[in-house]
This record gives structure tokens, C-alpha cells and sequence, in this order.
């Protein structure tokens, strides 16, 4: 998809406040513990290497994604801290795990079969890093009972050509304020650990969720996701510990203004029609971006006022009521502070019935970052 330069439309994206999100952590951890900054999904939308640089500035020791591709971005980006691989990776890429000095996820005996046996066949005598995932709850990847990751490990111990680097789990509710189920999970955890006659270099539990409200569990690693982009894991559910600060701003431009007078219609099947003359301004954004159209009714910001979005959001474009004649070039602010007022992520998940980290990751690509 082509990049949008050349219209007014972007992402403006505070690399200072990822690293100021990621160094109020760090100074909370525990001594001994480490920071490893999630990046996948183009860091949440927000741009995987400039956040992964602002992160390091932050004191985040190492990295965590999603999928191949993923790692090799960092590292042809010149990163050099270690990078864990949170999915499952074909076992016919292990060349690259190896070239790129990944480390990655195992979650079942077959899969770890499988890589030893690939391992046999290639010259490369590092050993493949590996992290054992333990699904205590979440019913997503990994091992379910103590035994199995005992086993796992006894094989992982009996192969030179395998390291193993980490044990981890998932808690799926720790952005709630009823914790039963975190505590159920994490006492299946604590019995994992419990059968293991030594532990691996990195034992982590902690997503962002879990720093903030569970500070105290298990583990000597944390990774920080959502809470680096400054946005509440638990969306308003908890308070935040401590003040985040979102990194992401959207904001446009009016390139038409027009004044219309009482019953005209506005937009893809008629779904507004001006009740009195009104003045109406063109935003060029639309679903094609990221800015949906179930967004219909919501308000953005032109010289700190709130303007309603009439009609259907188009793919390119959406219309919005102004409150006067405006001139065309004036800023819209979709996501951020303008003259005092402030339209939150939160705010637009609200109106689309989802939450923000859905918001940050579909904003596409034809929409430019700028950092600051």
C-alpha cells in the first residue's frame, strides 16, 4: 500500500513519551529484572523500529513479537538486543532463527521433535534459543501440565543443540478487578516451576497488565506492551499506577468547506440530512485508513471544538459539521490535544464497542508516521 505523503492526513507519534512510559517502569522492577519492549504488530501501529529505538533510550533490555518477519525487521534495523519470538515459527525456518540470533516460543513436544531433527541437519553449531510456553489458562499456545514441561525440559537438556533461554505463561485476566482466575493461573505456574530441578535465564509472567497491578509474581522479566504506548491495559477498568503517556496523535486537514442549506444530504445512503443551513468541512481520512465507519456520530477537534462526523465515513474521506466557516487547511485533530481539549484512543474505542489496542493496530499503512 502507498504511503500517503503527499496529503495531510498522518500519525504523529511522541517517541519521548515511549521512553518515558518504559523508564517509569523500569524504575519500579525489582533489581535483577529486565524490560523486554513488545513491539510486534508495527509496534501496536505506532512503527516497530522508531519505538524499539525510543524503548532502548527507556532501558528496555530486549524485544518481543509476534512472527518471524517481525524479528528480522528489528534486526536489519540494526537492533541488536535479544529478541523473543512469542508465536509458534515453522520448524523450516530455523535457519533463520539461527542467522538472526532469535530466540523463539516452543509449545508442543512434536514441534521441538521436529527442530531437533532439522537441527541435525545443519552445520551451524549455536545452539536455537529457545522459551517453553506454559498454558496455564489462556487455552492459546503451550504446554498444559507440570509434567509435560518437565519433560520437555529433560529433552531440551539432552540436546547440545538446543539452549534453553526461558520459561513464560500468559495471564488473561490481569487487567481485572475480580482476581480469581489471574491467582488460579498463576498458582498453575508457580506448580510448573516447582517440578524443575533448575530454572532457564529468563522466567517471565508479566504483560503490562501484570507490572502495573500484579507487581509481585514470579519472575525476572516483563513484557511491556500496550502500557509503553501510554494506554491503560485495563482501558478504564483500573487506575493506572502511574501516569502514562500516549504516544499516538492523528490529525488531518479540512480540504472543502462548504456551507449547505436545510435538507441536502451528506454521504453514502442519505444517513444525515442537514436540518437548517450548515457549514460542513471534508476530512481526507477514511476506512481505507483505519478510520472507520462505525465512527458515524462521533466528534473530532477543529481550533479545540468538537465537529460530528455526519454520514457515512467513505473509504478516503469523511464530512464533518462545523460550527462556523472554517478555512480550508485548518487542522482536524482526530486523536489528541487541541486547544485544551483532547479526543483519547480510549474515547474512539468507546464509540467503536472495542478497545484500544484494536483502534492502534488498524491504522494502516497509507497513513505516514512522523515522530517526534
Amino acid at each position: 500500500m502507498a504511503v500517503g505523503w503527499h496529503r495531510p492526513t498522518k500519525l504523529v507519534i511522541d517517541t519521548q513519551a515511549i521512553k518515558d512510559n518504559v523508564y517509569s517502569e523500569v524504575k519500579r522492577m525489582p533489581q535483577g529484572t529486565e524490560l523486554f519492549a513488545v513491539v510486534k504488530a508495527n509496534g501496536y501501529g505506532h512503527g516497530a523500529i522508531q519505538t524499539a529505538k525510543a524503548a532502548i533510550k527507556g532501558g528496555a533490555t530486549g524485544f518481543c513479537v509476534a512472527i518471524l518477519d517481525e524479528a528480522i525487521e528489528l534486526r536489519e534495523a540494526g537492533i541488536t538486543e535479544p529478541i523473543l519470538i512469542l508465536s509458534v515459527v515453522d520448524v523450516s525456518y530455523i535457519d533463520l532463527l539461527l542467522k538472526y540470533d532469535l530466540s523463539v516460543t516452543v509449545a508442543t513436544q512434536e514441534w521441538l521433535e521436529q527442530a531437533i531433527e532439522q537441527l541435525n541437519h545443519i552445520e551451524r553449531q549455536t545452539p536455537l534459543k529457545i522459551h517453553i510456553k506454559v498454558d496455564t489458562g489462556m487455552g492459546r499456545i503451550g504446554f498444559t501440565t507440570p509434567s509435560a514441561v518437565k519433560q520437555i525440559v529433560e529433552l531440551v537438556q539432552s540436546t547440545k543443540s538446543l539452549f534453553w533461554e526461558g520459561v513464560f505463561t500468559h495471564f488473561a485476566t490481569a487487567d481485572e478487578k475480580d482476581t480469581n482466575y489471574f491467582e488460579k493461573q498463576a498458582q498453575r505456574f508457580k506448580e510448573v516451576l516447582a517440578v524443575l530441578f533448575e530454572l532457564p535465564k529468563y522466567v517471565h509472567v508479566s504483560n503490562s497488565a501484570t507490572a502495573l497491578w500484579h507487581p509481585d509474581n514470579v519472575g525476572n522479566m516483563i513484557r511491556f506492551g500496550i502500557a509503553m504506548y501510554g494506554l491503560n491495559p485495563s482501558g478504564q477498568a483500573l487506575p493506572e499506577v502511574y501516569p502514562l503517556k500516549p504516544a499516538l496523535s492523528l490529525v488531518s486537514q479540512l480540504i472543502q468547506v462548504k456551507e449547505l442549506s436545510t435538507g441536502e444530504g451528506i454521504g453514502y445512503g442519505n444517513t444525515y440530512t442537514t436540518t437548517k443551513n450548515e457549514w460542513v468541512g471534508t476530512v481526507p481520512i477514511g476506512y481505507a485508513d483505519g478510520w472507520l465507519r462505525h465512527l458515524q456520530g462521533f466528534s473530532v477537534l477543529v481550533n479545540g471544538k468538537e465537529c460530528e462526523i455526519i454520514g457515512r465515513i467513505c473509504m478516503d474521506q469523511c464530512m464533518i459539521r462545523l460550527p462556523e466557516k472554517m478555512t480550508v487547511g485548518t487542522k482536524v485533530t482526530l486523536i489528541g490535544h487541541d486547544h485544551g481539549a483532547n479526543i483519547t484512543m480510549q474515547m474512539v474505542a468507546d464509540q467503536l464497542e472495542t478497545i484500544h489496542y484494536e483502534v492502534a493496530c488498524t491504522f494502516s499503512e497509507r497513513m505516514p508516521r512522523e515522530y517526534k
